[in-house]
């Protein structure tokens, strides 16, 4: 038996479909807070039960059975985020799984400058301690992030965001692909994976380009400083430490933490991922 947590949610779901093309549903549990949201699954035979980051009890149900355990991280940082990678990982071990994975990211470190890497290096570290084998897929930073940046700018034609650095952006349907295929053959790698990425490296310079050529609106790069992206960020009702934590992203980024270009991706889902340029087009037709 194979759990997906999170199979409800942006990552989970498609990880859950592109599995069941690979292995039969019979073979297939997910862990989701609502299991109502999960009907369709249920539908097809996938085992559906509840279970939460924070109810441990509620896990050993959720996990009952497994030979693997995928851990998709949470949607949180800080200390909380970890806290509750924690119990998932206590939870998959009392289940006896006989291997863990988790969705990490690339640039995941405990010198990271983006919080979110080194909630996931912390995470890494409590799988190494816990006894059970385990597969970390080092996930490249997701594209959809940048079309929500570019998205939100379109309106005034103006990206104006920090000083940033390439980044290898990522498709989701492409991260899905991987974990499926990691998932059904089991051991194919142990511990953290090479990062997992899209085929370029991009900065928002880049970006605001490929948008200008999608859309046909003039999107023009803008570099803010940081101390005014905080203040800003602020003024519109962000929590300090959230907005802290979001320049971060771009510190990292300028700092060369998330540039590097990997092909263990395309050797895994057996095609060249799918570009930035193509998740742009997509998001920006949807919105």
């Amino acid at each position: 038996m194979i759990i997906v947590t999170g199979a409800t949610g942006q990552l989970g779901r498609q990880i859950v479909e592109r599995l069941l093309t690979r292995v039969p549903a019979s073979r297939v549990g997910v862990s989701v807070r609502d299991p109502r949201r999960a009907k369709a699954l249920a539908d097809r035979g996938v085992r559906v039960r509840e279970g939460s980051f924070t109810d441990p009890a509620g896990l050993a149900h959720a996990f009952e059975g497994a030979t693997q355990v995928l851990i998709v991280s949470v949607d949180k940082m800080g200390d909380e985020c970890v806290k509750q990678h924690r119990v998932a990982i206590e939870g998959a071990v009392a289940a006896g799984a006989r291997r863990i994975l988790y969705t990490s990211q690339m640039g995941a470190g405990e010198s990271s400058r983006f919080q979110a890497c080194r909630d996931h290096a912390a995470t890494e570290e409590a799988l190494r301690a816990c006894g059970v084998p385990f597969t970390s897929l080092r996930n490249g930073f997701y594209a959809a992030s940048a079309a929500h940046f570019v998205g939100q700018a379109l309106e005034s034609g103006r990206l104006v965001l920090p000083e940033d650095g390439p980044v290898s952006w990522t498709a989701h349907g492409d991260l899905a692909e991987a974990a499926a295929a990691v998932l059904a053959d089991e051991g194919r790698f142990d511990g953290p994976t090479p990062p997992l990425t899209g085929g370029r490296a991009l900065t928002f310079d880049d970006l605001a380009g490929i948008t200008t050529e999608v859309t046909g609106r003039t999107l023009t790069r803008i570099t803010e400083p940081d101390g005014q992206f905080l203040e800003q960020a602020v003024g519109r009702g962000v929590p300090a430490e959230t907005a802290e934590q979001l320049l971060g992203i771009f510190t990292a980024a300028r700092a060369g933490e998330f540039a590097t270009v990997d092909p263990t991706l395309a050797t895994l889902i057996g095609r060249e991922p799918v570009t930035a340029g193509a998740v742009l087009r997509e998001q920006l037709s949807n919105g």
